[in-house]
């Protein structure tokens, strides 16, 4: 990066941390600093949900996502609207009529501590385990750029959040957020501006389009219902569904974003909001992903995206063999290249027959570049056994960094360290908040001064931060980082939905049976996964209904032994 790219980074980045710091300052309580006094507008409400869900993760993987297996990811959002209006009508209401701190106190006023607290536990794991992964996917950035050990990158991008997450908590959060969302939303404009500009001139966008769609990539829409695939259409309209109501109306790091609303209607507004915004949102990424991928059909293309495991290739005895298939795939890559000028042309006049001879050709080449790639993977492995051999998360850096003007790649470094810090600090924040709240304040210390209360949650927010920093050392096993934090998230939400839809619908149903349905259920959505018995989407559905179906059976069995055990009056 050149010197203008780093002032933009950092300027960047200094701005709006120091903004969030000094528009949150003077935190005088606890509901201060969890819950901004509740008194935020809808649309700081809209873009805190929204930032808060788009982590680096999206602007690094989804690209790459896009890039290597299409737009069909796109799917995975279909469900979103409509979780957004169940929890306007239900999930909010109830929330602010309890004025509860997280979503998991209203559970023991309907159920029992029990139930309160092990929904607080899963939430917890779930969500520092993210939160791990989200501290990752910019830290790459850093290792890329500089040459950096990722391992103290990580370190690095963690602790940089803590600053305006413990001194600010959530308004800091919240002001950050807007800041944020304003950044991202005209650096990827940009990002997909430039592409388009960087392809040949005979071509433009629509030839683009054309070239993306006829190599697969477009594949925006799968009609088929198969639970073995990862996206299509009814998983993302079911299986999102769930996961979706569960991630925005029982996740403490979204829960705790629309409880900042001034009253029901901003909150519902805010929601309702996101739901209309978040679909074309990540259409447009993953687009952008698609673009790239044109681009590398008329220009060259890396082997490999990581550009820290092929320079280490490049130092090691393997550095001959490298070089070789490097070589082999310049080639390819050529003939791949001269089969899409082809094809390109046979697009604009619609010659069908050179059409199918073209996309031929094309195939071939994509499949002797994998083979070329699976190669280099192996090299790798054998240079380094614990290296990252999964590229996908690399693709955009890869081109921002190769590609694009100097000033705009500060920008989108920015962006992306920028969507960073906004989950980060949100997941922070509810991680702390439910430890305190759910945690510490029901089970160890209940009657303690509003101040001792606010000093234990920046102290859980700094632990929280280590715990999480520390799991990030280890997701570079992890391979996509957007699927693997959305499979993480489908182990657990669809259980702790299925414990609040017993509790807001299922009146008759008391704590007893529905803490057991829940141990019962997880268990068995964790096997699921384990033995790879259907697409990670369902496991949402699954988890719900599983605690719903589980609850109803032992409720009605306690209530057949409490009616046996009763002593019969005489």
């Amino acid at each position: 990066m050149s010197t203008l790219d780093w002032l933009v980074l950092v300027g960047t980045v200094a701005l709006i941390t120091i903004y969030g710091v000094v528009r949150s300052r003077g935190n005088r309580s606890m509901d201060d600093y969890l819950l901004a006094d509740q008194s935020l507008p809808w649309y700081h409400v809209c873009l805190s949900v929204m930032a808060t869900q788009a982590s680096a993760i999206t602007f690094l993987s989804a690209p790459g996502q896009a890039f290597t297996d299409g737009m069909r990811f796109v799917q995975f959002y279909f469900g979103l609207p409509l979780a957004m209006v169940v929890l306007a009508i239900t999930f909010v209401p109830i929330f602010h009529k309890l004025r509860v701190f997280t979503a998991y106190e209203y559970l023991e006023s309907r159920f029992d501590a029990r139930v309160r607290v092990f929904t607080a536990l899963l939430f917890l794991i779930q969500r520092g385990l993210s939160t791990g992964l989200s501290i990752y996917a910019p830290a790459i950035i850093l290792s890329t750029i500089l040459g950096w050990n990722i391992y103290y990158t990580n370190i690095v991008m963690g602790g940089i959040v803590l600053i305006y997450t413990v001194t600010g908590g959530t308004r800091a959060i919240s002001y950050t957020h807007l800041q944020q969302m304003l950044i991202v939303t005209l650096a990827m404009f940009l990002a997909g501006w430039m592409t388009v500009h960087l392809l040949p001139e005979d071509v433009g966008f629509a030839g683009a389009l054309q070239v993306a769609g006829k190599a697969g990539r477009l594949n925006t829409i799968d009609l088929h219902f198969d639970p073995d695939s990862r996206y299509n259409l009814w998983s993302g309209l079911i299986g999102g569904f769930f996961l979706q109501l569960s991630y925005f109306g029982t996740d403490q790091s979204q829960v705790g974003r629309y409880l900042t609303g001034n009253s029901v209607g901003q909150s519902r507004i805010g929601l309702l909001a996101n739901g209309m915004l978040k679909v074309p949102m990540q259409f447009l990424i993953l687009l952008v992903g698609a673009l790239v991928f044109v681009f590398y059909q008329f220009n060259p293309a890396p082997v490999f995206f990581n550009k820290v495991e092929t320079d280490q290739l490049l130092k090691s005895q393997y550095a001959g063999q490298y070089r070789q298939l490097e070589q082999e795939h310049t080639r390819v890559a050529a003939d791949r290249r001269q089969s899409v000028l082809t094809l390109e042309k046979a697009l604009s006049e619609n010659n069908e027959g050179v059409v199918e001879q073209s996309r031929s050709a094309i195939r071939q080449a994509d499949e002797k570049a994998k083979e070329i790639k699976g190669q280099v993977v192996d090299l790798i492995k054998k240079n380094n056994p614990a290296g990252d051999t999964s590229d996908v998360n690399y693709v955009f850096l890869r081109f921002v960094l190769d590609y694009l003007p100097h000033g705009l790649i500060g920008l989108l470094i920015a962006v992306i360290f920028s969507a960073s810090m906004g989950s980060i600090a949100s997941a922070y924040n509810s991680l702390a908040s439910t430890s305190v709240v759910d945690i510490y304040k029901r089970l160890y210390r209940k009657d303690r001064s509003d101040g001792h209360y606010l000093k234990a949650s920046r102290v859980m927010t700094v632990l929280w931060g280590v715990f999480c920093i520390f799991v990030a050392q280890f997701a570079n096993r992890l391979g996509s980082m957007i699927e693997a934090v959305n499979i993480l998230g489908s182990l657990f939400y669809g259980v702790i939905l299925g414990i609040f839809l017993v509790a807001f619908y299922l009146r008759s149903i008391g704590g007893r049976a529905t803490f057991w349905a829940a141990i019962v259920s997880e268990g068995l959505v964790v096997w699921c996964w384990l033995a790879e018995l259907t697409a990670f989407l369902w496991l949402n559905v699954i988890g719900c209904v599983l605690v719903i179906g589980i609850a109803w059976l032992l409720e009605r069995f306690f209530v057949r032994t409490r009616k046996q055990e009763a002593p019969v009056s005489e």
